[in-house]
C-alpha cells in the first residue's frame, strides 16, 4: 500500500463464495493452524484479558424513547476484535446485528460483515460480507475437534438443531470423517427439519439422513452429536436441551455450539470436557458471575460455575489446543465420552477471512474501494 492513499478491498456475498468461503475442507485446516496459535499466545481479543468473546450492546425490555430498539430474542448489536499472529498476521473485527423478527423480511437472524485491517497502521485492507464466513468457520471449529476425538469409522452424527450452524458442522464432519453414513436430525419445527433432510440429500445423496422425534434418539448409537440450538436465556437453565448420560455411546464426541445440559454428576465424575479456548471460558466467569451458565448456556461454561464452587477443578478441563500441539493425549482413557464445548472466537474469523481476502487478491475478485488519496485532518 502507497500511504498516505488507502485503497481496501470490498468483498460482497457473491465475491466471498467465488473466492472459497465454503472450501471447508481449507477451513479446516485453517482452523486448526489458528487453535496453534492461540495455544502460544500469538493472538488478542478484547478486553484487558485479551480473551473477551466481544462487546455487546442489548435494549432495555422497556424504554422512554419511542426510537430505541426494545429486548426481544436475539436483539442485540456485537463488535468482536481481534488479532491473529503466525501466517495470518492479521487485525480486524466483526461486527453484526441479530433480531429473530429478520426472518419475517426475508432477512438471515443475524447480519454480519468483517472489517480486516493493518495490523500496524489500522487501515482498512478489507471489508467483507460474513454470513458465510462466519458460518463456515463455526462449523469448522467443531470440525478440528472431530478430526481429533471422534472414532476413525465414524458412521453416525446426530444433529440437534437443524439450522445454518448444523449445515456447517455436518459439511466439517464430512470433511474430516468421509466415513459418515447416516444423519439423524432433530428439530422443533416440520419445515426447518424438512429443508435440512433436503439439504442432505442434495449435498451428501450416498448418507442416509431421517429426522427424529427425540433428542434421545438423536443421541443413541451415534459415534458424533452436535448441538446448534437457539434457546432462551431467561435464568432458568432447566430449559436447556438435555442428554442424559444413558442415552451417549461410549467414545462418542458431543459438540455444542449452543445451550446444552448435562447432569453434573456425569459432567464432574465420568466426561471430559474440552473447550477450544479455556481462556475464553474464564473470562466469560469473571464477566458474568456469579452463574455465567444462566446467560451463555455453553456445556463448558457450566464446568466453570462449578469450578467456581468448589465441585470441579480446572485440571478436569483440557483444551483442543493442547491435543493439536501434543501436551496431552488425545484420549486419557478407553472409550470416554468428550463433551467439546465451542464458544466462537472473533480470532476464527480473522484466520478465515484473511484466507479468503487473500485469495480474492491472487483471483482478481471483489471491488478496490478507496478510503482517501491524502487524509484531510492530520
Amino acid at each position: 500500500m502507497a500511504y498516505p492513499k488507502i485503497d481496501f478491498l470490498y468483498l460482497n456475498e457473491e465475491d466471498m463464495v467465488k473466492a472459497g468461503v465454503k472450501d471447508m475442507a481449507s477451513c479446516v485446516e485453517t482452523m486448526e493452524e489458528m487453535f496453534k496459535l492461540l495455544k502460544i499466545g500469538n493472538y488478542r481479543m478484547g478486553g484487558a484479558n485479551g480473551n473477551s468473546h466481544g462487546c455487546m450492546v442489548m435494549f432495555p425490555e422497556k424504554s422512554k424513547f419511542p426510537e430505541m430498539p426494545v429486548d426481544g430474542p436475539d436483539r442485540r448489536f456485537m463488535a468482536m476484535p481481534a488479532y491473529l499472529g503466525g501466517k495470518f498476521d492479521m487485525a480486524g473485527m466483526k461486527w453484526y446485528g441479530s433480531n429473530t423478527e429478520n426472518k419475517k423480511k426475508g432477512l438471515p437472524r443475524s447480519i454480519l460483515t468483517l472489517i480486516l485491517n493493518d495490523k500496524d497502521t489500522g487501515a482498512p485492507k478489507a471489508f467483507m460480507s460474513a454470513n458465510i464466513l462466519s458460518a463456515y468457520r463455526t462449523g469448522a471449529v467443531p470440525g478440528v475437534g472431530f478430526k481429533y476425538f471422534a472414532k476413525d469409522d465414524a458412521k453416525v452424527i446426530g444433529i440437534v438443531g437443524p439450522g445454518v450452524m448444523s449445515k456447517t458442522a455436518l459439511a466439517a464432519a464430512m470433511a474430516v470423517r468421509p466415513s459418515i453414513q447416516t444423519v439423524k436430525v432433530k428439530g422443533r419445527g416440520k419445515a426447518s427439519l424438512n429443508r435440512f433432510v433436503q439439504h442432505v440429500k442434495d449435498t451428501y445423496p450416498n448418507v442416509d439422513v431421517y429426522p427424529v422425534e427425540t433428542i434421545e434418539e438423536a443421541v443413541k448409537d451415534a459415534d458424533i452429536v452436535s448441538v446448534s440450538t437457539s434457546t432462551p436465556t431467561t435464568g432458568d437453565t432447566s430449559i436447556y436441551p438435555y442428554i442424559a448420560e444413558e442415552w451417549i455411546k461410549p467414545g462418542a464426541v458431543i459438540e455444542s455450539t449452543a445451550a446444552l445440559r448435562f447432569d453434573d454428576d456425569f459432567v464432574i465424575h465420568r466426561a471430559r470436557t474440552v473447550t477450544d479456548n479455556i481462556k475464553l471460558y474464564e473470562a466469560w466467569e469473571e464477566e458474568m458471575k456469579p452463574d455465567a451458565y444462566k446467560t451463555v448456556p455453553i456445556p463448558a461454561v457450566h464446568v466453570m460455575d462449578l469450578i467456581a464452587e468448589g465441585k470441579m477443578s480446572l485440571d478436569q478441563v483440557d483444551d483442543l489446543g493442547d491435543v493439536i500441539l501434543g501436551n496431552i493425549p488425545v484420549h486419557r482413557k478407553e472409550r470416554e465420552v468428550i463433551i467439546y464445548s465451542v464458544g466462537g472466537m472473533p480470532i476464527e474469523d480473522i484466520a478465515w477471512g484473511t484466507m479468503v481476502y487473500r485469495n480474492a487478491l491472487k483471483k482478481g475478485i471483489g471491488q478496490t474501494l478507496n478510503l482517501w488519496d491524502v487524509p484531510q485532518m492530520i
